[in-house]
């Protein structure tokens, strides 16, 4: 039979011959399905052109966590072409780190299908891209469920998290906010300072900066570390805030300085009397974890219209006014004066200076006698670093230790000193005298120096100096830490070399019994300002004698520094002092003067009239 002859007829004349109905259905069918993968098609290309067209990356992947899909900003975001991609595990084409510490971040898809929920992308995810570069994004993963409701895989959508509107809000604030603090930085304090002009010079009154530095800060952070530092400089941006109003602003400026900005004063003692209340509030004890602390600050205070007419002048003079009140001694404040600038540019001079001091060694020391008031004998003596400037001839220690300290050159200038007392110890033994024990002033800097008793340690076996010829004094104003710090450590293992150990202007310090009973002394030196008030009342008399007193309980020698006058000497003696010094019975001698002093063997003091 032919093909033709099961085909209906043109003219449907042949009844008999025809089609089976199956033939119609399976063609339908056929139809059916063409239609259905036709729509099937326009639906996925629709799918995926609506997700093409949408600004955020779509990444799909199955239960496996492996890619399925990228749309074309995914493939823009990750470098990855979707033909790449697919099929390759998803922490390869996504790699994801927290943008604080660059740690691997948990994978979206397996959290979000583990926890069967939108879960979002952990906060500062940065996006490894391809080619190695770093993109900051945002978003989420969610689970993909079939029509019966079971995870067949993930899909991620997340974008440039640089332009999203919160992110750039967050980056406005980071660029004008301390990370640590909160407070605002010295780009946001220059943009209200300028306002704040604008207003004065409009409605004719003053603006005020204060401008503070920590002067005890760096020992605290280097010898507890940084993080009870930075705890103590977000307690500090406390107390500030509390000082002020809420139309000032308080700025971290860096490091550990501070601007407080007084937007609108109607005289000069306005800013003077926030100044006096920081300095109260800051002098209060800081309870940071375990410790007790205690820091000074030096304030300058600059006024517009006085001082200054723009931002940046304001700023300089207040911080030049801020060096001269460093120098005039801890905690104080000072208003600028136009001669400020003369002692900045001095600074500046002194600074360069001291370099040039170091490397060609143009120090040169001094030594002021210590008597016995028993015997009148000399009984020690302290050492005392001088320097003729270049430019300014001999100098005080007052004036160039503080720039020594803060250019980081105190610890090299104290190593000098250190190693020529012992040298020169041992010269005058080795020439037959008969040597004293002299005293090395160690500052709050080198006492947090670990390696301190392993460097004198080399000093004396360089030089031969027995270690009880050598005497280190440390000011109690140092000792403003806590009991288990790098300063008890370091004086213990002083000590064991036989090394004197003494507690420098005593009675001026914050240490507490508590704190003193942890460290090896053999002595203390009362301040001198105590001898120049002692006359003036009882009382005064009264506390020196309870000094004196206490000293000796604890079985330590107790000297006297700043005796000028006899009269001073002669209550020393009543009060059954152990030594004195002081101009009453020399001023500070050269090494020349020195030398003759102990070759006389050492010469006696006539002590009473």
């Amino acid at each position: 039979m032919e093909f033709d002859d099961v085909l209906p007829r043109a003219n449907g004349s042949n009844d008999d011959a025809k089609v089976p109905d199956s033939f119609f259905l399976k063609k339908h069918e056929k139809a059916r399905l063409i239609e259905a993968e036709t729509a099937l098609q326009a639906s996925r290309e629709w799918a995926q052109a609506t997700l093409n067209s949408i600004g955020d990356a779509v990444v799909t992947t199955d239960l496996a966590c492996r890619i399925t899909y990228l749309n074309c900003v995914a493939e823009k975001l990750t470098g990855w072409s979707s033909s790449d991609a697919m099929g390759k595990p998803l922490a390869e084409v996504l790699i994801l780190v927290n943008g604080q510490t660059l740690k691997t971040a948990a994978n979206p898809a397996e959290r979000a299908m583990q926890e069967n929920r939108t879960v979002g992308l952990a906060m500062d995810s940065v996006l490894i891209r391809k080619n190695g570069s770093q993109l900051a994004i945002e978003d989420s993963a969610a689970p993909i469920r079939d029509r019966d409701g079971f995870i067949r895989g993930a899909v991620i959508v997340f974008h440039d998290a640089c332009h999203s509107p919160l992110q750039l809000s967050k980056l406005a604030y980071q660029a004008q906010h301390d990370a640590l603090t909160g407070l605002p930085n010295r780009v946001l304090l220059e943009e209200r300072l300028s306002r704040a002009i604008g207003l004065a010079k409009r409605h004719q009154h003053q603006v005020a900066l204060i401008y503070l530095d920590l002067d005890a800060f760096k020992p605290i952070n280097d010898s507890l570390g940084h993080s009870v530092g930075d705890s103590l400089l977000q307690a500090v941006a406390d107390r500030l805030s509390e000082c002020v109003r809420d139309t000032d602003t308080v700025c971290r400026q860096g490091g550990d300085e501070f601007v407080v900005l007084l937007n609108e004063i109607e005289k000069p003692q306005d800013a003077a009397s926030i100044a006096e209340k920081i300095l109260a509030a800051l002098a209060a004890p800081f309870r940071i974890g375990s410790h007790e602390l205690r820091i000074t600050t030096s304030i300058g205070i600059s006024l517009y219209p006085d001082h200054g007419i723009n931002a940046r002048t304001l700023l300089n003079n207040a911080d030049t006014a801020m060096y001269y009140a460093k120098g005039s001694g801890c905690n104080h404040y000072q208003l600028f004066r136009a001669d400020m600038n003369a002692l900045k540019e001095q600074r500046r001079d002194i600074e360069f200076q001291l370099d040039r001091a170091l490397k060609e060694k143009t120090f040169f020391l001094d030594f002021q006698p210590r008597i016995d008031i028993a015997n009148g004998l000399v009984c020690g003596a302290e050492a005392l670093v001088r320097w003729r400037n270049p430019m300014l001839g001999l100098m005080q220690p007052s004036a160039f230790l503080p720039v020594a300290e803060a250019r980081g050159l105190i610890g090299p200038i104290g190593h000098w000193v250190l190693f020529e007392v012992c040298r020169q110890l041992q010269a005058w033994r080795e020439e037959g005298m008969e040597i004293v024990p002299v005293a090395v002033n160690i500052s709050a800097m080198e006492l947090q120096d670990k390696s301190l008793p392993s460097y004198i340690a080399q000093i004396l076996a360089q030089t031969g100096l027995d270690a009880h010829f050598l005497e280190l004094e440390v000011a109690e104003s140092s000792l403003v830490y806590h009991e288990n710090d790098v300063s008890i450590t370091t004086l213990t293992a002083l000590r064991h070399l036989g090394i004197r150990i003494a507690i420098d202007d005593f009675g001026t310090g914050t240490a507490s019994l508590k704190r003193l009973k942890c460290f090896p002394l053999e002595t203390i030196n009362i301040a001198p300002c105590f001898m120049h008030d002692m006359l003036d009342s009882p009382e005064n008399i009264s506390f020196i004698e309870a000094l004196i007193h206490f000293g000796q309980k604890l079985s330590l020698r107790v000297i006297a520094k700043g005796v000028e006058t006899q009269t001073q000497l002669d209550r020393l003696v009543m009060l059954g002092c152990d030594g004195a010094q002081g101009f009453l019975f020399s001023k500070p001698l050269s090494v020349q003067d020195f030398t003759m002093l102990l070759g006389y063997g050492q010469s006696s003091y006539r002590l009473h009239p």
